[in-house]
């Protein structure tokens, strides 16, 4: 309950203004100002007093008050600025619309997109002002990203059991996150790097000597953190098997095994299923297709190889063995957990709506 001096009114929200104030709070591409505003307006509803919901958003006691006072005015239009005085707009709002519209709905003759000067060009509204709208609605034409929704017919299924052992591992039991990083190159540059200074980055020759490659295998321990890794010259059932029998010298016959594995050949071998079938503790939980993101130890090869590979310079292929060799010791006597806060359900909704997005596309 609000402390301090009772209020004139109080904030009720429809589920439809919560669901747009939640997007504002959460988003990550809308202005620090707006994302504060929400919070701030979704605190208030929850029933806490202007002085702790200043003291949670960073605004100061007074803003919160205004800003509840012109959402209970204007509601939602009520938390975007003003028009402040000062020379009329040259473009009305029908304008930026069709300029908006023609941006996101069409592509020039001679281009596969936008730029603020074609778009100018074709407009006739200045260059800089066209920059200006790109900035303000958050469209950035010149970028790009790559997706691949999941085509396997149990995706539903697959995603509540793979989250559901991250959000609750089962009692007496370890959930194993387990992949492979192959091809691992050991790279010796041609030339020393040139040293991080004050107003230059850290420099490192083009060019570089191949040495040969090697395979991690790694298996991420979702309570704990820690990893169980090794290097193997191949990447073949064999040296799969090999390293399945590595995790079970290592992890208590006491405990269950629940291992989260991608649908790579190599993991449904003929030889690797009925090794698995001898050993009942063993619980394999394959993940989507085109679904590396579910897998948590792709996480942590991301970081050995921004923390250990990727700068390195390796004159032969052990060098680079023991340069992982080394990284995984350290790592493991600090090792936390990775966090991971999603449900099934906001991540099913997410794909819904992107596979909404693209549905009309044409290939």
């Amino acid at each position: 309950m609000p402390i301090g001096r009772p209020r004139r009114f109080a904030l009720t929200l429809s589920p439809a203004e919560r669901a747009q104030l939640t997007t504002w709070a959460q988003s990550r591409t809308l202005p620090h100002s707006h994302v504060q505003r929400a919070k701030a307006i979704l605190l208030s509803a929850d029933g806490l007093a202007n002085t702790e919901i200043a003291r949670r958003v960073g605004l100061s006691h007074p803003m919160v008050g205004h800003w509840r006072r012109r959402f209970h005015a204007d509601r939602l239009a009520g938390l975007y600025d003003a028009p402040r005085s000062g020379r009329p707009r040259t473009h009305d709002d029908d304008e930026v619309a069709r300029l908006l519209r023609m941006v996101l709905q069409t592509k020039p003759r001679n281009a596969t997109h936008w730029s603020t000067r074609t778009v100018a060009a074709k407009t006739g509204i200045s260059k800089s002002t066209v920059q200006r709208y790109f900035a303000l609605f958050g469209v950035q034409s010149h970028r790009t990203m790559t997706f691949k929704l999941s085509t396997d017919p149990f995706f539903v299924e697959k995603v509540r059991d793979i989250v559901g052992l991250y959000l609750n591992p089962p009692d007496q039991a370890l959930v194993l996150c387990v992949d492979e990083k192959s091809q691992i190159q050991a790279l010796e540059r041609t030339q020393p790097n040139l040293p991080l200074g004050l107003g230059y980055v850290e420099g490192f020759p083009h060019d570089y000597t191949r040495h040969g490659t090697t395979t991690l295998f790694a298996a991420l321990d979702v309570q704990k953190g820690e990893v169980l890794a090794q290097c193997k010259p191949r990447h073949r059932h064999q040296e799969f098997l090999a390293f399945l029998r590595h995790i079970d010298a290592n992890v208590p016959q006491k405990l269950d095994v629940h291992l989260i594995i991608d649908n790579y050949a190599m993991h449904k071998h003929a030889r690797v299923k009925a090794w698995l079938a001898k050993r009942p503790r063993y619980h394999v939980h394959f993940t989507l297709t085109y679904s590396s993101w579910l897998n948590q130890v792709e996480r942590w090869f991301g970081l050995i190889t921004q923390r250990a590979i990727r700068r390195g310079s390796f004159r032969i292929v052990r060098e680079l063995i023991q340069r992982i060799d080394t990284f995984v010791t350290r790592y493991n006597r600090t090792s936390t957990p990775f966090v991971w806060t999603a449900t099934a359900e906001p991540i099913l909704a997410k794909l819904t709506r992107f596979a909404k997005a693209i549905s009309g596309t044409s290939h």
